[in-house]
């Protein structure tokens, strides 16, 4: 059983607990707040270039683009946000190719957390830091990152020469 002299003192104990949280809302009440003027500031917001606010998949000026349909960023996609829909095309030797036919995202349901980028083999996303996405309807969020008529990046020839210096500089 609890005596009065340690009922008292739990007492003051949470008393003192109040009065230090009033004491910071009492001089939070009275600093200068700083209020950001956006939409009017848009020419000298700055946002952070490790901000991730919207999945793309760059092209060049080719409309070319790196994916090659693997599905590693769906796979590791904790929430189903990406959707990679590809189908099987045949090669002029024959070989049949996995070509990419639709890159789906879906930003609404996205919890940017990364892991799609970090293990996309081919670097073929990125998040960029665009942040306005504000929308009245949540179709508007579904994306395809591909644009229309893109193809896969050609693989560019690895001269003799270069591929000999690299295996002349990992072996010193």
């Amino acid at each position: 059983m609890r005596t009065f002299s340690e009922y008292l003192r739990d007492m003051l104990s949470g008393i003192r607990s109040l009065l230090s949280g009033l004491a910071i809302t009492w001089k939070e009440l009275w600093t200068k707040k700083v209020t950001r003027q956006y939409p009017e500031n848009r020419d000298t917001l700055v946002i952070s270039e490790r901000f991730r606010a919207e999945l793309v998949m760059p092209h060049d000026e080719n409309n070319e683009h790196a994916c090659t349909a693997c599905g590693i960023c769906q796979i590791n996609c904790p929430n189903g946000t990406i959707k990679v829909i590809s189908r099987t095309t045949e090669t002029a030797d024959g070989k049949k190719k996995k070509e990419l036919d639709r890159y789906v995202y879906n930003l609404g349901t996205c919890t940017f957390c990364n892991l799609c980028v970090i293990t996309c083999p081919s670097d073929a996303i990125v998040f960029s830091n665009n942040f306005e996405n504000a929308t009245f309807t949540r179709e508007k969020l579904v994306k395809q990152l591909n644009h229309e008529g893109s193809r896969l990046q050609e693989k560019k020839p690895i001269k003799k020469a270069e591929n000999e210096t690299e295996k002349d500089s990992q072996t010193a």
